[in-house]
């Protein structure tokens, strides 16, 4: 038998698939849970993904979200969170995107890794995951809220899978022994025009850092990071803003560039 928690659980799970689905963004879901029971959210969120699975999508990797301590803080939470990455949310670098397949995009600069072995300790050290990592790309995350006008607190984007839409993944692979993960330039531009500046240092301290808290995240629900997999470890600065015909176009020392534009379709 469901449960009064359980039903509503499966109900808002169903309405951010509608919304994905429709196009049409809902009301905040927050007001139906306490603000603290980030659990809950996860559950709604694993709800989508499973049910996305079973039809025929697969699992390319994880991102990681609100590395940001000023993000943190307008949100009123201490933690980052994160959401699941599906192979039909990847978008070639220098390729175009379907303006109808977003849904109030914003992007954001980062660094992206590929791992080359599992992460399973319950405890990885840095160490760990400096090891598990095969290589380095510059990417550009896609968000998109399937909330109202992106009203949204912890609750809200970790049940909407992190906020996630899509991804770009540089194409110049590089060791990690080649760079500067915490001291390392970024700049992202939308028409040629610089939209956020950043360093590696802002996520988290290091996108080391922010990969760590994900694999021993990962490993506490039994769900441990995996050889191959893709982590997006978090912005580098602000999120921007986006309109149909945008060209934006990402560059981090050591990483070169990657682009993407937004089509008028």
């Amino acid at each position: 038998m469901i449960n009064k928690e359980e039903d509503s659980i499966l109900n808002i799970a169903s309405s951010l698939r509608k919304a994905a689905k429709n196009r049409v963004a809902i009301p905040p879901i927050r007001t139906h849970f306490n603000a603290s029971d980030i659990s809950l959210a996860y559950k709604i969120q694993h709800i989508n993904n499973t049910i996305r699975k079973e039809n025929g999508a697969i699992v390319t990797g994880k991102k990681i979200g609100l590395t940001s301590k000023k993000v943190q803080e307008q949100l009123g939470v201490d933690q980052p969170d994160f959401g699941v990455l599906f192979n039909d949310m990847e978008v070639k670098n220098g390729a175009s995107l379907s303006w109808n397949a977003t849904m109030q995009p914003k992007v954001e600069a980062e660094i992206a890794f590929v791992l080359k072995k599992d992460i399973s300790s319950k405890k990885p050290s840095i160490t760990d995951i400096a090891n598990a990592i095969d290589y380095a790309v510059v990417s550009l995350e896609i968000v998109g809220s399937r909330i109202l006008d992106w009203n949204i607190n912890i609750i809200d984007t970790i049940a909407d899978n992190a906020s996630a839409s899509h991804y770009v993944l540089g194409t110049e692979k590089k060791k990690l022994s080649a760079l500067d993960l915490i001291n390392c330039k970024m700049s992202m531009t939308v028409n040629g025009t610089e939209v956020s500046a950043g360093e590696g240092k802002a996520c988290l301290g290091s996108p080391l850092i922010a990969t760590q808290w994900l694999a021993t995240q990962m490993a506490k629900l039994g769900n441990h990071l995996k050889a191959g997999e893709i982590v997006l470890s978090g912005a580098l600065g602000p999120m921007a803003s986006v309109q149909a015909g945008d060209h934006v176009k990402a560059t981090i020392e050591g990483l070169g560039e990657v682009s993407v534009t937004f089509l008028n379709t």
